[in-house]
């Protein structure tokens, strides 16, 4: 969990999806996740978390479904959405969020 807390701990986005194997909208988020983060590079840090091996940061965070997306900058959830999410929203968060950081 210390690597999970020093990732979002970070001055810059990151984007977390709590995920898991069996989830078909898991499976259907996940290469819209992957674009996210080709768009974005080092710009913001994006991470699939999968909530069976991950229990602890799941209930911590509160995630009762999934997927569930947050986006953290500096250790604090900024924003949170539940079910499958287009790239654009995303994106638009990330630079958001980045714009106001800055």
């Amino acid at each position: 969990m210390s690597d999970f807390s020093e990732l979002i701990g970070q001055d810059k986005p990151t984007l977390v999806d709590f995920f898991a194997t069996w989830c078909g909208p898991c499976k259907m988020q996940s290469p819209i996740i992957e674009k996210v983060k080709e768009e974005v590079g080092d710009a913001a840090n994006v991470l699939k978390i999968d909530i069976d091996k991950n229990e602890a940061v799941a209930r911590k965070y509160n995630v009762q479904s999934i997927p569930t997306l947050i986006l953290f900058m500096n250790g604090e959830p900024l924003w949170r959405a539940v079910g499958l999410q287009q790239a654009d929203v995303l994106l638009g968060k990330i630079k958001e969020f980045q714009k106001k950081e800055k």
